[in-house]
């Protein structure tokens, strides 16, 4: 026998040998575990990963694992057949003999993922679980014993995680509204309450709309307020929610924050925007690992963060039971039941330490660490999840292309992490401005156009909503309303004005003007009143009195002042005529009368003088000393005393009746008569007034006809209605109807217009809210309010119906009011304004007669003085030039006559000359007798005339 082939079998033998021991070594290292891996449709990503974690099990045999995976897919709406399906794999796997190590559940959530707690908890098999939620979301383990929260362990996958950033973001920029928007990648179900809990903030949580409806529900999200926008989802669904935004809406008063688990850069078709752009950032220790699982194992898809946790937990959970296995923790008797078995009370009572196993896992994580609670007070499910960091940028996009990139700071993952910002300035750049749309109508002094003022208005509510503005900290954007209408129901129903534009939300605060009325209130909604009961009043055309320097004289018709002025020259002849022909009189006795004081000779200057001061307070002097002239001057005192009497009453009331001239003193008086037209705003609060009273009395009219055409009322029945005379009341029936028929002014300008083109033969009147009449009045000399106040109504701010502004707002108006700010505005503007005319109003003409009117009595003392200055002129040229006599010098020789002449000479002023008559005189007075005409006589050939 050849030797070489026995040697060859010993070969063989040996190497068979050495096989079986290397296969027996092998054996007892490597652990074989069956999985029962459960997943939800659409949920490919967990499939590969999952794969891809078995894949790098096999070609790792160092990890000592051998893997039987039975796999389960299941719907999120269909709990029946998923159960079944799971009944059925694992009875199979009993009647097999490989029960199953471990559940691996990547169902994300609704009622697969409850199905499949369910199927763990009732038949006690370990499980895994990476659906979202915390524990209280995870209504089938809420109620967990210690024993069993050991093996049913739930582990939070990022997604689950990355919109936890909304709320540290809402947090530290103090954001006070916000709509969420997400995509079919992320699950945000649970989160409607939890995830902004116990934070003062309005939002909407909300799936993106298809392509059809995106627009629409972005038009509708900020109709609701809203003006900060999260969105989470794919870089494709950003894309789109982007696109569907109007450009308006990437203005100042809008922040738009984006958020995905991609890792591209952010690209989108967008005028011009600025965005916050946060994506997940891999732990920098396991980057090479995560290179190398992408290019060996070909783990590429996207994203990322959401693969590569799923790769993770797969591994890590399979080497836990590795371990749980090796080290003989696994209970050896370890009892299965059925679903059939299963009667609701006899679950198996396991012991298994599955969480303690996964915890002391030293694998490496491929994208991040595992972070899990520390403590037995801290529960395990809904706390544990993995490590990352969003990097949180500001991106700028012009024309549709990313111009800028800036880093703001990054956000570690984590239930109630702040976020961790780099450039605080930046970031504070996102955010919204708070900006309401206010909507006005012009009307003066409420709001006034002005082109210099910030906000192109200015006005009484302009400076009372900046001043809310300052309390409650908001920016503002005002736009006048295209009708000029403040809001008014048709019969159909329907609103225009600013009613109609708080209905439909393209307004934020309704302001001006604006009165609180019932039907208002039913559709949108008012502050606290800014300004109370402010009734309809009536501004008509001030009657002009024609004023008159000499009106005074107007009092008394022009023959009268003739017969008054034939009168004084006929007493003054009178009374010349009797002095001159009376022996009793003056001076045809003037020895009887030389010891009197008083010498009154009554020539015709003095009779003249006597009559016109008789009339005056002064008195005319010393009466006439014969009996006929004191008659006479009796009869022209009386004659006087009555004209002057007459004269002053007259003259008073000629003045009050002038001033009371005005046709309408009220709203019966307009309505009594039918020479003035009279009418309101179109579409006004009054002409809405006018209107139902109108339609009031018809109904009523109505009703009391029906009443009283009834066949089945009494005859004593109907004589009790028969008091109520027909019609029934048509007042105001006849109001509205001459209000249509002068014609509705559409505005106040034109309203005005119409009273000043009125005259005295046909006037018109306005009807309208008092303030703005008021201030007509005080800015237009020609203007005037008559009447009463009536349906007084209070001012107020108007905004949305259930608005939160109407509280802030509320707060802010009774705060000005303390503080005395809304009175200091209405003195700013209806009595300080600047505009206002300084003219005379008829409550000033009360106080006495006008300058106007009484303006004549200076001119005639004017004229008086004028003609006593030129009477004096011509008595001194009459008295210079026409009456005067020669004077010559006295001599005399002897000592007397120096001695007198010496008297003369220091008596007379130096430089002037005595006449004869005069020297006479005084030196009679003076008793000089020593001066005698002879003495003069010899010497007068040598005096020589001075003139």
């Amino acid at each position: 026998m050849d030797p070489r082939p026995r040697g060859r079998w010993v070969f063989l033998i040996f190497f068979q040998i050495a096989s079986y021991a290397i296969l027996e070594t092998f054996g007892q290292t490597t652990q074989n575990i069956n999985i029962l891996f459960v997943n939800e449709v659409d949920n490919n990503l967990a499939n590969v990963a999952v794969e891809v974690a078995l894949n790098y099990v096999k070609k790792n045999p160092q990890l000592g694992l051998s893997v039987d995976m039975m796999y389960v897919e299941g719907n999120r709406t269909d709990s029946k057949d998923l159960l079944q399906a799971l009944c059925s794999k694992y009875g199979q796997s009993l009647n097999d003999n490989r029960p199953p190590h471990l559940l691996l559940d990547t169902t994300l959530t609704g009622v697969s993922s409850e199905t499949v707690k369910s199927f763990s908890l009732a038949l006690g098999i370990p499980t895994v679980s990476a659906s979202y939620g915390q524990e209280g979301d995870l209504r089938q383990w809420r109620d967990l014993t210690p024993t069993k929260r050991g093996y049913l362990l739930q582990v939070m996958p990022p997604a689950d995680m990355i919109p936890q950033v909304i709320r540290s973001i809402i947090i530290y920029m103090n954001i006070t509204n916000a709509a969420i928007l997400y995509d079919n990648t992320f699950v945000m179900d649970h989160k409607y309450k939890a995830l902004l809990q116990n934070i003062p903030t309005r939002h909407v949580i909300t799936s993106i709309a298809d392509d059809r409806d995106r627009a629409s529900q972005i038009e509708k999200l900020r109709n609701l307020d809203i003006n900060n926008f999260f969105v989470l989802g794919s870089l494709a669904s950003i894309k789109q929610v982007l696109e569907s935004a109007k450009n308006e809406y990437f203005e100042r008063n809008f922040a738009w924050h984006v958020i995905t688990q991609e890792q591209k850069d952010l690209t989108c078709n967008v005028e011009n925007a600025t965005i916050m752009f946060l994506r997940p950032m891999s732990d920098s220790s396991s980057k090479d690992r995560l290179g190398s699982i992408r290019t060996t194992y070909n783990l590429k898809q996207e994203p990322q963060i959401t693969g590569f946790f799923y790769f993770d937990l797969t591994l890590r959970a399979l080497i836990a039971i590795k371990n749980i296995l090796q080290s003989g923790s696994w209970p050896s008797n370890m009892k299965y039941i059925t679903c059939e078995d299963y009667d609701g009370t006899n679950t198996p009572n396991h012991t298994i330490d599955l969480k303690t196993a996964f915890v002391e896992v030293t694998e490496p994580t491929t994208f991040g660490p595992f972070e899990i609670p520390k403590g037995a007070k801290i529960p395990f499910n809904g706390n544990t999840y993995m490590k990352f960091d969003m990097d949180i940028n500001a991106v700028s996009i012009r024309s549709g292309a990313s111009v800028n990139t800036r880093n703001l700071g990054t956000w570690e993952a984590s239930l109630s992490a702040p976020i961790n910002v780099a450039n605080e300035a930046e970031i504070k750049n996102l955010t919204a401005d708070v900006v309401y749309r206010v909507y006005t109508v012009v009307q003066a002094p409420f709001i006034m156009r002005d082109p210099t003022a910030p906000k192109g208005f200015k006005g009484y509510c302009i400076d009372l909503l900046n001043k809310i503005a300052e309390i409650v900290e908001f920016d503002y954007e005002i736009r006048e309303v295209e009708d000029g209408k403040f809001g008014n129901m048709n019969e159909n129903g329907e609103w225009n004005g600013i009613v109609r534009k708080l209905i439909d939300k393209q307004a934020d605060i309704g302001l001006g003007s604006m009165s609180v009325m019932a039907e208002r209130e039913t559709v949108i909604d008012f502050t606290v009143p800014y300004y109370d009961l402010v009734g309809i009043s009536i501004m008509m055309q001030l009657p002009s009195t024609p004023s008159s320097l000499f009106k005074f004289l107007t009092v008394l018709e022009t023959n009268v002042w003739l017969c008054i002025l034939a009168a004084y020259f006929f007493t003054s002849f009178l009374m010349w005529v009797f002095d001159r022909y009376s022996p009793y009189s003056y001076q045809n006795n003037r020895e009887k009368y030389k010891n009197d004081d008083e010498k009154r000779e009554f020539n015709i200057k003095e009779c003249l003088w006597f009559c016109m001061t008789s009339l005056t307070p002064q008195g005319g002097g010393e009466a006439p000393k014969n009996l006929s002239g004191r008659l006479v001057a009796a009869t022209w005192w009386l004659f006087g005393f009555i004209i002057i009497a007459s004269y002053t009453a007259n003259l008073a009331a000629f003045l009050t009746v002038s001033r009371l001239d005005t046709p309408v003193e009220s709203l019966d008086d307009l309505s009594k008569q039918y020479k003035i037209l009279y009418a309101p705003l179109n579409g006004s609060s009054a002409m809405t007034y006018f209107q139902r009273m109108a339609d009031i009395e018809a109904k009523f009219y109505e009703i009391w006809k029906e009443m009283s055409l009834n066949d089945s009322l009494t005859a004593v029945e109907r004589s009790k209605l028969a008091v109520w005379d027909y019609p029934v009341s048509d007042k105001y029936t006849k109001m509205w109807q001459a209000m249509l028929e002068a014609g509705l002014p559409n505005s106040l300008e034109e309203a005005v217009q119409r009273i000043r083109n009125s005259t005295s033969a046909s006037g018109f009147a306005f009807l309208g809210d008092a303030t703005d009449i008021r201030y007509q009045v005080l800015t237009n000399c020609d203007l005037q309010m008559v009447g009463e106040e009536f349906s007084r109504k209070p001012y107020a701010i108007a905004v949305q119906q259930g608005s939160p502004l109407k509280d802030q707002f509320n707060n802010a108006i009774l705060m000005l009011l303390n503080r005395r700010e809304l009175e200091k505005l209405k003195e700013q503007w209806w009595k300080n304004d600047d505009v206002q005319n300084k003219c005379e109003k008829p409550d000033d003409q009360s106080d006495g007669i006008s300058i106007q009117n009484i303006g004549g009595v200076f001119i005639v003392i004017f004229v008086g003085i004028g003609m006593a200055c030129i009477t004096l002129l011509f008595e001194f040229w009459y008295y210079k030039y026409r009456n005067n006599s020669k004077v010559i010098d006295i001599v005399e020789s002897s000592e007397q006559q120096q001695q007198a002449t010496t008297v003369v000479k220091n008596v007379r002023p130096a430089g002037k000359l005595i006449k004869q008559d005069s020297l006479k005189d005084f030196t009679k007075g003076q008793n000089y007798q020593t001066l005698r005409t002879r003495t003069l006589m010899p010497n007068l050939s040598k005096f020589q005339p001075r003139f």
